[in-house]
């Protein structure tokens, strides 16, 4: 569903001039239609431009909008499965500027950082926002080692790659202290990092993803601290541009097959039909090999539907890809894990069964 105008009162908050723009669901809000006269200024997607690491793991200032984000599967100390989040992103509210005293004060800035973070567990879902514009003694990213951080939440490596690193969050009823690392390689989505977003390729990112990050640490709720261990995945993802203008939301599902096979499955709905209007699945497997399958051989519907706040989730759903002999029921470990933030979502982890006992992660955009 189109939410128009909002960034108009975020502007407000945060002082920092924009022009009008649309939105239409979480991570677009500086979205650009087609019609749009600024999206020109904006550097491009283009096909047959390598992601390179550890470089591309900075921000890319230059593009609209790009994030930073973490899910994982775990469990605590009492034998409790729980996922946590931690997304952060980055807007331009206007293109790149050659204005000699923008570029020389960094108290103006063109670029605006929005953190999401929360705790989900079979029957509590705790969620938070943060909010700055780019600043070194705010937020921003480093290269030198990497480091994300928005106030006092931190993603913080030891080196220029992401990983090994610690995240940090300390929220008004939650927090999480923990450790990630991995030994496998990064995968990059669509065609070589290249990632439609519409049958006709006319909407991309640059898009990579980590499927096989292992964690510990200590989550914190309401006061009660649990050690924790499991597995994450990181999405990296800039563009200019992430949906076409008929284009109403999507539904993503990141699925751990197994220790070394993950699968990533999202769909675009159109904003008319409320129908799938691209599909995009893939195989990744922990030594870097991975294969993309066929659209017409992806098979998703939802089964289930959960009411909150007068709109409706499908919180299970059903997916079968027979070419790789997968048929599973994907259901919410909680399904109300709203994300209530200043454009709501829905966020949380999925248990799944069928042909694979498995794990993962599912957001729901747009409804």
């Amino acid at each position: 569903m189109k939410r128009m105008y909002l960034f108009y009162s975020l502007v407000f908050i945060l002082l920092i001039g924009c022009d009008k723009q649309s939105t239409k669901s979480m991570g677009v809000i500086l979205s650009p239609t087609a019609s749009d006269e600024t999206q020109t200024a904006f550097a491009k997607v283009k096909k047959g431009v390598d992601i390179v690491f550890p470089d591309d793991h900075r921000a890319h200032n230059e593009f609209r909008h790009e994030w930073w984000y973490l899910t994982a599967n775990l469990i605590d100390d009492e034998g409790q499965a729980l996922g946590i989040q931690w997304t952060q992103f980055r807007f331009a509210t206007s293109p790149p500027s050659a204005d000699a005293h923008q570029a020389a004060s960094t108290w103006q800035s063109q670029q605006i950082y929005m953190a999401h973070s929360a705790v989900t567990t079979t029957d509590q879902h705790l969620a938070a926002e943060k909010w700055s514009r780019d600043q070194p003694a705010l937020a921003g990213i480093e290269s030198q080692p990497f480091r994300a951080y928005l106030d006092d939440w931190q993603w913080l490596s030891s080196t220029k790659d992401l990983f090994p690193a610690t995240l940090n969050v300390k929220a008004k009823r939650f927090g999480y202290s923990l450790t990630l690392t991995t030994d496998a390689p990064y995968h990059k989505q669509g065609d070589n990092g290249f990632s439609t977003k519409s049958q006709d390729g006319k909407v991309a990112s640059y898009y990579y993803s980590q499927p096989f990050i292992k964690i510990t640490g200590e989550v914190t709720i309401d006061g009660k601290q649990y050690q924790v261990s499991g597995t994450g995945w990181i999405d990296r993802e800039w563009s200019s541009q992430f949906l076409l203008d008929s284009q109403q939301g999507w539904d993503w599902f990141a699925i751990r097959l197994s220790n070394s096979e993950s699968l990533i499955v999202f769909q675009l709905r159109d904003s008319n039909t409320g129908e799938a209007s691209y599909q995009h699945a893939k195989i990744m497997r922990r030594n870097g090999e991975n294969a993309i399958i066929n659209s017409e051989d992806i098979r998703l519907r939802p089964l289930a539907y959960t009411e909150i706040d007068d709109r409706s989730y499908p919180t299970e759903w059903q997916l079968a890809i027979p070419s790789q002999k997968i048929d599973l029921v994907l259901s919410a470990l909680n399904p109300n894990a709203k994300m209530p933030l200043t454009i709501p979502y829905w966020e949380g982890p999925i248990i799944i069964k069928g042909s694979h006992r498995a794990e993962g992660y599912m957001e729901l955009t747009g409804y």
